[in-house]
């Protein structure tokens, strides 16, 4: 059998399951799905209905079938029926059975596997391996950080028969995990980078958690570590070694090892580490000056040493590692163009995962690849590019831009649009000749072609000041909430005010992608342009006029109802617009118990169901009412009183109508201190961004937003003399005084100048100082050993949006969405 290809029927004996043949013909299964985003070949996909604690992913079976999806491994068989064309596989745990398809599929190989694990650098370590050993290996490995008991069977699974050597991380948040992971990676050699706090909480000690990491090389032949972390150093020797027969390979700065590392000479660029081994001085430099790069390239340096690598050969390399690139950014581009930039390396796994990051932004149809050579990639160019060919017909990509002597002997290839040159100055000479309008461009090369100058050229001009909104924490967020409200509750996500300063495409595609069952925004005309974006979710709009009623309707806004004034309104913009007589536009109504805002009163309620039963074109979907002080203790009774007063007008309400009417009631805040009145939905809205209304909450939950801008210039101003507009920030002492692009028609508050505010820069916390002005300020960055160019975190890490709020007197959400447009939005995901 090709190891490389299973039939179905072969799947179900390697995973115990009993097999459903569908009517569709049943194909091979070359590729493994987990995620109904990442389909490379829908024929050949086996989709695994994955159940988590906050996510099933039987959920995403029917989306997949109408996407050519036909193999599905399930642990629900009422699927089968629904779906009569496909074929299941239906097992007792799915997660399992990808688990055992995965190291069945292991056992077929014997070449050498290297196992990372480690509670930071697995990833670095991983790939600077992989550009240091490409040369003389065909090389599989982890795609970006897949080291989870999901990420981990992915990865092994893409092992094929021309491989020889495999490089796997393995990451762990519980006890039991690594027992599975090393089933599935089974390690030759074996590397523990460090040990940290990640995941300390679900393990009784440091010890606990360096047993479970140290079994995953149970069968190793040769381990690597640092004898400097002394939690590992002594479990191993407390443990006689890891395996039977195990070579222990070590290294330290503080005591004898096999490689003893000497003096660490650092300069502005790069790294000088000299070391001693087998008796002999070594040294390699790297392109690196950061303790944690330094850490993880004398990971390498001894894992090649073990391999037996000669150490002039072994410089020669380290002085060529790149950067890896940990995250895929989203930036606004030319002529309403988006630019993804992923321009630090260029091979065909990273590519694959470039293409998903591509097609999950639904702002344009039209896709363009602009791809350099993939280098040292240990194939033949024609069978290399016949696979990339094939991976950008099955992604849809629109239009190629090949740059590198390689790809562009391999143009025939390509059957869709395209355009090749030999190198990036060719490019950038003919770029203003190229069209890009109205499309989204994923820049993908390998480092030595420069690419961040085409990124440089196709973004939209803005200032240095950015706001970078972390998709992966905004999705964290969102399961903790889900993990504490019941099985049956909804969720509606609030995406009005740009999505609170985020931006309100961006979030919604994401949101809706996680399957939040209600997104609401302010204004209608917030909602048109998500319809316009491609955003299919339901749309409540929370402040509809009467002007945009018709808009609404053409584009399926559900309103909020509050008033009798509004509901007629509504209802004749429904009569004028919808010809159908049977057509029922769905309406939300909004009840006040307290917050004396907007809504329906008690003693309107009878007349409400009356004109309600009477408007035959309008259907009531929700009944809600808006907290005043659900965030407050002090408030706790009357919060309660709310609530047991909305009970009643809801059911006044609900119980004249035979069809289910959702309630929902609560806000971020509610969801936690009030889980009796989750009802039938709730309305997640600031706590997304990672602002809690406990201190207790907030320790779980991550910060979205960072806004960042720039040092312009710095200069020493003497003592007495002053800084900014009226002469307001008078230095008692020398200073050195740093001019940042920041203003308040950035969204920076006046109110944070003279010494109120403060911003971040290399770790140091500076104050700004005189008046805030509008497109920049000043900060005292004495003792900061600051630079001009150098980053400034505005808010964010070591000086959080809740630390400006307090400063300021007020609150993060008014921080949020005062960050102006002209401020440019950058979105990644890791």
């Amino acid at each position: 059998m090709n190891p490389d290809i299973y039939t179905l029927e072969q799947v179900a004996k390697i995973t115990g399951g009993d097999l459903h043949a569908g009517s569709a013909g049943a194909g091979p299964v070359k590729y493994l799905l987990t995620d109904s985003r990442k389909i490379i070949n829908a024929e050949a996909s086996l989709f695994f209905a994955i159940q988590g604690d906050r996510r099933d992913g039987h959920e995403f079976i029917g989306d997949l079938c109408k996407a050519g999806v036909k193999n599905f491994v399930v642990t629900k068989a009422n699927w089968i029926e629904k779906f009569p064309e496909a074929h299941f596989i239906v097992v007792k745990n799915t997660l399992l059975a990808l688990q055992l398809l995965a190291s069945s599929h292991r056992q077929k190989f014997s070449f050498p596997v290297i196992g990372i694990t480690g509670s930071n650098g697995k990833t670095v370590v991983k790939e600077w391996l992989y550009q240091l050993l490409r040369e003389d290996h065909n090389i599989v490995r982890s795609p970006k950080s897949y080291n989870s008991q999901i990420g981990v069977p992915l990865s092994v699974w893409q092992i094929k028969p021309d491989d020889d050597l495999g490089i796997f991380e393995a990451g762990i948040s519980r006890p039991g995990e690594m027992i599975t992971l090393e089933k599935i990676i089974k390690p030759t050699i074996g590397i523990i980078t460090n040990i940290g706090e990640a995941h300390a909480e679900n393990f009784e000690s440091v010890d606990a958690k360096v047993l479970e990491k140290l079994n995953l090389f149970k069968n190793c032949e040769e381990v690597i570590y640092c004898k400097d972390y002394l939690p590992i150093h002594k479990i191993i020797k407390e443990s006689d070694g890891i395996s039977d027969g195990g070579h222990l390979f070590t290294w330290s700065r503080k005591t004898r090892a096999h490689l003893q590392i000497g003096r660490v000479s650092k300069s502005t660029s790069d790294t000088l580490i000299q070391a001693v081994f087998d008796n002999s001085f070594i040294s390699i430099r790297i392109p690196f000056t950061d303790d944690a790069s330094v850490e993880n390239a004398i990971h390498c340096w001894a894992t090649m040493l073990l391999m037996k690598f000669d150490q002039d050969e072994i410089s020669r390399r380290m002085e060529m590692l790149s950067p890896v690139a940990m995250r895929l950014e989203l930036k606004e581009g030319i002529n309403n163009c988006s630019i993804i930039n992923d321009s630090y390396n260029s091979d065909i796994g990273s590519l694959t995962i470039a293409l998903d990051f591509l097609n999950q932004q639904k702002q344009h149809s039209r896709k363009t690849l602009i791809l350099s050579d993939i280098l040292q990639s240990g194939r033949k160019d024609a069978t290399l590019y016949a696979d990339v060919a094939a991976l950008l017909r099955e992604k849809g990509v629109s239009r190629l831009i090949g740059v590198g002597e390689h790809i562009s002997e391999q143009a025939e290839l390509f059957g869709i649009e395209k355009t090749f040159y030999k190198n990036t100055d060719e490019l950038l000479n003919d770029i203003s000749g190229i069209s890009f309008h109205n499309e989204t461009i994923l820049l993908k090369g390998a480092r030595m072609f420069g690419f961040e100058r085409i990124s440089k050229m196709l973004q939209q001009k803005a200032h240095e000041t950015v706001l970078e909104i972390n998709l992966n924490s905004l999705i964290n967020n969102l399961n903790y909430y889900r993990a504490r409200l019941h099985s049956e509750t909804k969720v509606m996500a609030m995406v009005k005010a740009l999505s609170y300063g985020s931006g309100s495409y961006e979030i919604a595609n994401i949101l809706q992608f996680h399957k939040v069952d209600y997104l609401a925004v302010a204004y209608a005309d917030e909602g048109v342009e998500l319809r316009k974006a491609g955003i299919t979710s339901p749309i409540m709009v929370m402040s509809p006029e009467e002007q945009s009623f018709d808009s609404m309707v053409t584009y399926n806004l559900e309103p909020e109802i509050y008033s009798f004034r509004t509901l007629q309104l509504f209802s004749d913009a429904v009569k004028r617009t919808i010809k159908d007589p049977e057509a029922r536009m769905p309406v939300h109504i909004k009840l006040d118990t307290g917050m004396h805002r907007l809504g329906f009163t008690q003693k309107d309620i009878n007349e409400l169901v009356v004109r309600i039963k009477n408007l035959k074109h309008l259907k009531v979907v929700s009944v809600f009412t808006h907290l005043a002080a659900s965030d407050d203790p002090a408030h706790d009774d009357f919060t309660r009183q709310q609530c047991e007063l909305f009970k009643q007008m809801a059911d006044g309400v609900c119980n004249h109508f035979s069809r289910k009417i959702l309630r929902h009631v609560l806000n971020s805040a509610g969801i936690l201190r009030y889980p009796e009145y989750q009802f039938d939905m709730v309305r997640l809205g600031i706590g997304l961004h990672g602002i809690a209304a406990t201190g207790s909450e907030q320790s779980q939950l991550e910060f979205v937003s960072t806004l960042k801008t720039s040092i312009s210039q710095i200069k020493t101003v003497n003592a007495g003399t002053t800084v900014g507009y009226n002469r307001k920030g008078v230095l008692s002492k020398d200073a050195q005084i740093a001019t940042v692009s920041i203003g308040y028609a950035d969204g920076l508050n006046r109110k944070l100048g003279n010494g109120t505010g403060k911003m971040v820069i290399n770790g140091m916390l500076c104050p700004i100082v005189g008046s805030v002005c509008m497109d920049m300020c000043m900060l005292d960055v004495t003792g900061a050993d600051a630079k001009e160019g150098d980053e400034v975190i505005v808010f964010g890490s070591g000086y959080t949006i809740i630390d400006m709020a307090r400063d300021l007197d007020t609150i993060p959400y008014e921080i949020l969405t005062s960050v102006s447009h002209r401020v440019k939005r950058v979105y990644y995901q890791e």
